[in-house]
C-alpha cells in the first residue's frame, strides 16, 4: 500500500477535514496533561530550599516561554515556505501562528514579572533575556498587523514572510543570551546536554505543562487556520458545502 504524501494535505479542503479529526484529541490531551502538570506541580512538587514556593510559576513560565521561540520559527518557516512554493496552506498556517505565539510570549513575560518580583526584588529589569524576549513580541505584534494591513493577501503574506525571516535571528539571542552576557536570568534549567537540575516530581510536571501547551498551540493554531482558509476559499465548492451550500459573505 502507498504511503500517504505530506502534501495530500497541502490543499485547504483536505487540511479542514484533517483538523475536524484530529482536533478533538489535541483539546482532550491538553487538558488532561494541563490538569495533571498542575496537580503535581502545585500540590505535590516539594518547595524549592532557595525560592521557596514562588519558583512554582516556572510550571506555567518556562513551557510559555520554550513555546514563544519555538511558535516564532515555525511561523517564519511556513510564511518561507508560502512564499517561495506559493502554497496557501502555509501562508496560512503562518498568520495562524502569530496570535498564538504572541499569547505565549505575552504569557511568558507575564509570568516572569511574577517570578522575578521576589527573586530579583523588582517586576523588570532590563535584563538581556527580557528585553530580547518583549522584542520577540513586539515582532509577533509586528507581523499581524503587517500582514492585517495590507488587502491583498498574496502581497501581505509576503511581507510577512520578509519580517518573519529578519525576526528569526532574534530567537538564538534570545535562548543563547545568559550565556553571552551577564544576566540575572538564570541559566537553562532542563539541557539537551546535561542532567536536570530539579527534582523528578518538578521534572514530571514540567513535561506534562510542556505537552500540555504543545496541543493547546496546535489545537487553536489548526481551528485559526480553518476559519482562514474557509475565508480564503469562500468562493470555491468545498467551502460553500460547508455552509450549507450558501456563498460566505
Amino acid at each position: 500500500m502507498s504511503s500517504v504524501r505530506w502534501t495530500t494535505f497541502a490543499a485547504p479542503s483536505r487540511f479542514y477535514a484533517l483538523v475536524n479529526a484530529i482536533n478533538p484529541w489535541l483539546w482532550g490531551v491538553a487538558i488532561v496533561l494541563a490538569l495533571g502538570g498542575l496537580y503535581i506541580g502545585f500540590f505535590v512538587a516539594p518547595v524549592d530550599a532557595t525560592q521557596g514556593n514562588s519558583y512554582r510559576i516556572i510550571f506555567i513560565h518556562v513551557p510559555a516561554a520554550w513555546l514563544s521561540m519555538i511558535l516564532y520559527l515555525a511561523m517564519a518557516f511556513w510564511a518561507a515556505i508560502g512564499w517561495m512554493l506559493n502554497a496557501r496552506m502555509a501562508s496560512m498556517l503562518a498568520r495562524a501562528i502569530a496570535p498564538t505565539g504572541a499569547m505565549f510570549t505575552f504569557l511568558a513575560l507575564w509570568t516572569g514579572s511574577f517570578w522575578g518580583k521576589p527573586t530579583w526584588g523588582t517586576w523588570w529589569v532590563w535584563d538581556a533575556r527580557l528585553t530580547s524576549e518583549l522584542i520577540l513580541l513586539f515582532l509577533y505584534l509586528g507581523y499581524i498587523a503587517l500582514v492585517s494591513s495590507i488587502d491583498d493577501v498574496v502581497r501581505g503574506d509576503k511581507a510577512g514572510a520578509v519580517l518573519a525571516l529578519v525576526g528569526a535571528v532574534n530567537v538564538p539571542i534570545i535562548y543563547f543570551s545568559v550565556v553571552w552576557w551577564n544576566t540575572l536570568h538564570q541559566g537553562a534549567t532542563i539541557s539537551m546536554t546535561a542532567a536536570p537540575k530539579m527534582a523528578q516530581t518538578m521534572l514530571l510536571a514540567m513535561l506534562l505543562m510542556m505537552f500540555s501547551f504543545w496541543a493547546y498551540a496546535f489545537a487553536v493554531v489548526f481551528t485559526r487556520a480553518q476559519a482562514l482558509a474557509l475565508e480564503r476559499e469562500r468562493h470555491t465548492d468545498w467551502a460553500r458545502a460547508l455552509v450549507g451550500g450558501k456563498e460566505m459573505k
